[in-house]
């Protein structure tokens, strides 16, 4: 395989996967978020929960 192809065989997976790679880093960016806001409601609605329990038992 010579340069040429070389480079096109490069310029075409990038075309061919580059769009899709570029798409899935971006959500998975935006769903870390997410979770991250989730994972702290869960948190504290574990607290309060222990605090509500807590208190019935006194």
């Amino acid at each position: 395989m010579d340069d040429t192809q070389t480079i096109s065989l490069i310029t075409n997976s990038i075309s061919n996967f580059g769009f899709p790679i570029a798409i899935t880093a971006y959500l998975l960016t935006r769903f870390e978020k997410k979770i991250d806001g989730l994972n702290s409601s869960i948190l504290e609605l574990t607290q309060t929960l222990r605090g509500v329990q807590n208190k019935n038992h006194e």
